[in-house]
């Protein structure tokens, strides 16, 4: 790494200390630091898609949106910002790092990792998800609905690691005891806690971005049937919803 480059970094600390910390309506606490590449409406609009039934549930964190994030070289486990993009600090940046400081939660995202809106707004509502499900588990109506649609050998689903605990909750129920399959109830749980974070992050992401559902395809593992995701939606919707001015809505693309 160039010296000049090298020194320009600074610590997530820093960032905390020094970056102007605002808050939209919902309660979702945020920060934009550097050459971002971001337009400030832009950002609010997205922080704003947060429905206020998720966001008083993780009011802690405050969400840092830096051009790139990385830990610096020769060993040191501080977390570092870069102000600007360089290709050299791109490849060593990571889509987001969790930093804590001085009573802070703070999590900092890449901007400049993630080439447009749609990944940005995805990569943050994955977090904001991932966030509310350690603060509030799983609801009761969202684990038997999904639970359902495994047993019923629904195709595909929502993220790798959805995919992969599904598997290994229902890899013994070929096998029975009293007659009911062996269910793995670790690799239950890790399977519904991953399908109610991605169905959360989806679900926001569709109120601030009019997207394809084809476009969160992955190589890994199948893509959940469309039919089945959107009966998670409209539940997810239904346990919270939408903020003002914002609106949920599941549009079929009609065969020609």
């Amino acid at each position: 790494m160039a010296e000049g480059v090298q020194s320009e970094l600074v610590q997530a600390a820093q960032v905390i200390r020094d970056a102007v910390v605002q808050q939209t309506p919902n309660g979702i606490r945020y920060a934009a630091f550097g050459d971002n590449n971001l337009e400030a409406l832009d950002l609010e609009r997205m922080v704003q898609a947060v429905p206020v039934t998720i966001s008083g549930a993780i009011a802690r964190k405050t969400y840092y949106f830096v051009p790139l994030a990385l830990s610096e070289a020769r060993g040191s486990e501080a977390t570092m910002v870069a102000p600007a993009y360089t290709p050299e600090l791109g490849d060593q940046a990571i889509c987001h790092r969790n930093v804590t400081h001085d009573g802070t939660e703070g999590v900092f995202i890449s901007t400049r990792l993630l080439g447009d809106r749609f990944a940005l707004a995805f990569e943050f509502f994955i977090n904001v998800g991932h966030a509310f499900v350690d603060a509030v588990g799983v609801p009761q109506a969202f684990d038997q609905l999904v639970w359902g649609q495994a047993l019923a050998d629904v195709r595909g689903e929502t993220s790798q690691d959805a995919w992969e605990s599904r598997g290994l909750a229902l890899g013994g129920k070929t096998e029975k005891i009293d007659g009911k399959p062996v269910i793995d109830e670790k690799a239950k749980t890790a399977f519904l806690e991953s399908a109610f974070s991605d169905a959360v992050a989806i679900y926001q992401l569709s109120l601030s971005v009019d997207f394809d559902y084809s476009e969160l395809r992955e190589r890994e593992y199948p893509l959940l049937a469309p039919l089945a995701l959107a009966d998670r939606l409209r539940l997810v919707a239904r346990l919270f919803p939408p903020n003002p001015t914002y609106e949920f809505s599941i549009r079929y693309r009609r065969r020609a």
